[in-house]
């Protein structure tokens, strides 16, 4: 089979990782990666071999694929040009500033026929993916603390860690948010550090979500409470506890509680994602985080913010 020939825009924190994952792939060739400090894409690009380039447009019509690692503002624009041109696209969270930049992207892609993956890491942790989907949850309760770091504080905590949980929880729900309370603060930034968001669903699920960017402590856990079970997911650890009613009596009249614990060895998500974005291009399908998934992400992630600046706290 023929390589693919992949480039990342955007060469800072992590689009040197998505680097090394494009070179780690057998059916990919790394043609270039670019940012607009040379010095940076040089020292990228000498690492892996590679063309360094401060200007993406120079590379619109010679690629296959590419990673778009660049502030978010820059988003919509980069990943339009490219999608235009024919060029599956990967994005990183969030998708866009907007849902209106969303819906375009969405809609180019469609019309071009090309792929439009967006970068919820979360969803390639092997303790969220070894959950089952045996009946939907009736609560869930989400926690992504970490200490401060300033390296992403151009958006909200919302934007920034808290819409990692919102996407799982959409996908996990599969309804319709109905009613959104929301509360946060700044500390720190001018943006908001600390937040809380209750998402009421259309079928009766409800999701207590919180993010703070100013803990002194790293967690990233959520619970899940099922018909007969109650699910423990350690993003961090990569942990999954089940415990379940079962056909045995604890006490006449109740069921004895069932406990699995799954320690999953350590996993690289990043070259998960970008293995499933190839693939995706490879056999023509959908991502597990399509452009609609990370559309409907920002849409609530968008709500909750808007409600943290106004005075309202009811949605």
């Amino acid at each position: 089979m023929k390589k693919l020939k992949c480039a990342v825009i955007g060469t800072g924190y992590l689009g040197k990782f998505h680097a090394e994952k494009y070179i780690n792939h057998p059916d990919c060739e790394l043609v270039a990666v670019v940012d607009i400090d040379l010095n940076s894409a040089t020292l990228i690009a000498e690492k892996y071999h590679t063309n360094a380039y401060t200007d993406y447009k120079a590379l619109l019509s010679t690629l296959d694929a590419v990673s778009i690692v660049v502030p978010t503002s820059l988003h919509h624009q980069v990943a339009k040009d490219f999608l235009n041109a024919g060029v599956h696209v990967l994005v990183e969270k969030p998708i866009t500033v907007t849902v209106q930049e969303a819906d375009e992207l969405i809609a180019i892609a469609d019309e071009k026929k090309r792929v439009l993956q967006v970068g919820h890491l979360e969803r390639f942790n092997p303790a969220i993916l070894g959950l089952d989907n045996e009946s939907s949850p009736l609560f869930i309760e989400s926690h992504r603390l970490s200490p401060f770091n300033p390296r992403a504080n151009d958006v909200s905590v919302v934007l920034d860690l808290m819409i990692h949980d919102i996407d799982i929880i959409l996908a996990l729900v599969g309804s319709e948010v109905a009613r959104i309370e929301a509360s946060g603060t700044p500390v720190l930034t001018q943006g908001t550090d600390i937040a809380n968001a209750r998402l009421t669903f259309k079928n009766g699920c409800v999701a207590n979500v919180t993010a703070s960017r100013i803990s002194l402590k790293m967690e990233r856990k959520m619970r899940m409470f099922r018909p007969c079970s109650y699910i423990s997911v350690d993003f961090q650890n990569k942990i999954l506890t089940k415990h379940r009613t079962s056909d045995q009596e604890m006490y006449p009249g109740v069921p004895k509680i069932e406990t699995e614990e799954f320690v999953f060895k350590e996993s690289d998500a990043l070259q998960a994602e970008i293995n499933h974005f190839i693939d995706c291009i490879q056999h023509n399908t959908t991502p597990l985080v399509s452009g609609v998934a990370g559309r409907h992400a920002l849409e609530t992630a968008i709500k909750i913010t808007d409600l943290l600046s106004n005075t309202s706290e009811i949605l």
